[in-house]
């Protein structure tokens, strides 16, 4: 079996780096984006991949024949069926790529894989009814996931939506329900277990990656702060850096125990017979102690399985890195589900 594959809503390439993780055979055909900052991420990083700048909307059967692909790996828009986008469903602009995918299926003969990955709730849309009657229809047979990268010990929660598509039933386990794990793995080789191996050194991170007074004034007992020996984050999203509640961690340099004590201070200050204005001056003092910063975008890249060589051009701005991320996936997740797509009849 050699994989020719089409990467669909293709963003920065994580589908291409999860292909290239798991070993199977092949390569990436073409992918297709309408971002052009992650086309520009893309193509810095994968010279030999054609990217194409367009709307998926505008593939027509001829085109996916011509490019003689047999496996579609995609990562359709999630907004759609996220809080934030307020859950519009198949009436948000959005999913018409997805939509469109769907109409053409029952033609792709020419097509024997599919992976597609989409945000934890897509389960429970119309669109994911569409896709699924799509799959039927084209002679598929398809299972479902939810699963985080804290399945493969990976310290970072990201629960997200998966379903593995083949046109013959050889899959080693029952399709019954959506698993909550991958039935095929027993243990897990590659472990970054706590945040410490991931973390960047203090002497290559610049000041921008503190946390502001402002925000810590306002917002600090809102985060999620956690330490080198934590074993787990929170899913960093594309707002990362510029809200705070809900996008992802916090990174506290000092040890859980002086962090604490810190914490400890700060709700009892107010209880103290100082003026306001020490008080404050107090509370700004104990607060910079905390030595809070944002994980940088090359530790974030780390927690969802980018490798070492994989970069951004120099126009790209940290606030676009966080973003294009946020859109991205967990690399080593998706090649183990590559593994388990591509088992061998």
């Amino acid at each position: 079996m050699n994989l020719q594959i089409l990467e669909l809503f293709s963003g920065i390439g994580g589908m291409n780096y999860a292909f290239k993780e798991s070993g199977i055979p092949g390569q990436i055909v073409a992918a297709v984006d309408i971002n052009t900052n992650a086309n520009a991420v893309y193509t810095y990083n994968n010279r030999q991949t054609t990217v194409l700048n367009n709307n998926v909307q505008k593939l027509n059967l001829k085109t996916l024949e011509k490019l003689q692909i047999n496996c579609i790996l995609m990562s359709p828009p999630c907004q759609p069926h996220t809080r934030v986008g307020h859950k519009k469903d198949i009436e948000d602009n959005r999913s018409h790529g997805l939509m469109h995918i769907c109409s053409l299926l029952p033609e792709c003969t020419f097509v024997r894989y599919i992976l597609m990955e989409n945000v934890k709730g897509f389960e429970g849309s119309l669109a994911h009814s569409q896709y699924i009657k799509a799959l039927r229809k084209a002679g598929f047979y398809y299972r479902e996931f939810i699963l985080s990268p804290t399945q493969l010990n990976i310290p970072n929660t990201r629960y997200r939506y998966y379903c593995l598509a083949r046109r013959d039933k050889n899959f080693p386990f029952e399709g019954e329900h959506i698993w909550t794990e991958i039935p095929t793995i027993k243990q897990h080789q590659k472990c970054i277990n706590t945040i410490k191996n991931i973390l960047e050194s203090d002497n290559l991170l610049s000041a921008d990656f503190l946390v502001d007074q402002r925000t810590l004034d306002r917002r600090v007992l809102l985060m999620d702060i956690v330490t080198s020996n934590s074993t787990n984050t929170m899913c960093f999203t594309k707002a990362y850096a510029y809200y705070i509640e809900g996008t992802g961690s916090i990174f506290c340099p000092l040890k859980p125990e002086q962090m604490h004590q810190i914490f400890e201070k700060l709700k009892h200050l107010d209880n103290g017979n100082s003026s306001k204005e020490n008080q404050a001056l107090e509370r700004r003092e104990l607060l910079q102690s905390l030595h809070l910063r944002y994980f940088t975008p090359r530790e974030v890249a780390r927690l969802m399985g980018f490798p070492e060589t994989f970069n951004f051009p120099l126009e790209i701005t940290n606030r676009q890195k966080y973003k294009l991320l946020g859109n991205s996936i967990n690399v080593q997740l998706v090649s183990e589900l590559i593994k388990v797509l591509c088992l061998q009849e």
